[in-house]
């Protein structure tokens, strides 16, 4: 393991007036916001080649992908690709957060929004909007069956989100 040394721009040798250098391996960050269009209300989306396709792009050989939703009723996980567990991963969801349960989100006594979308919000909440994974070689290191989701759960939508990848 080696240790990373952040210098301040003011002290790097070739430096003038302030102004940063940028050193031939240092440090960097490199952001994209990438879109999809879903196509049902619940849906799994493979992201895997696309964020190591970034990845690549972005010139990092080392350091940390950092992946973030845009939206509340959308989230981004760790899985096998793999259909029987895809639906389960789906039955799973909805048995855990009924669409049908009276959720005052849904109710308009309550709350102004007209989507109904009380379970989309919950089931986002529950999978989480972001992830940090780490990158090795210019790739997300991943284990043998490990794919990165995108799961949409009030499509079907346009939806975004931000992928920063940071290191040398």
């Amino acid at each position: 393991m080696g240790i990373l040394q952040v210098k301040h721009a003011a002290t790097e040798p070739g430096a003038e007036n302030g102004a940063p250098s940028h050193p031939q391996n240092g440090f960097r960050v490199f952001s994209r916001v990438v879109d999809w269009i879903t196509s049902d209300r619940t849906q799994l989306i493979n992201i895997t080649d696309r964020v190591n396709e970034i990845v690549r792009k972005s010139g990092i050989r080392d350091g940390l992908v950092h992946l973030q939703s845009l939206h509340t009723t959308t989230a981004v996980f760790i899985n096998e690709w793999q259909d029987a567990l895809l639906h389960d991963v789906r039955s799973f969801l909805e048995d855990i957060v009924r669409r049908e349960n009276g959720w005052r989100h849904n109710d308009p006594r309550y709350s102004d929004c007209e989507r109904k979308n009380a379970d989309s919000h919950l089931r986002g909440m529950l999978m989480g909007q972001s992830l940090c994974l780490q990158v090795r070689n210019s790739a997300v290191l991943l284990g043998t069956w490990q794919s990165i989701i995108l799961a949409e759960f009030d499509g079907p939508r346009s939806r975004s989100m931000s992928v920063l990848v940071s290191g040398i």
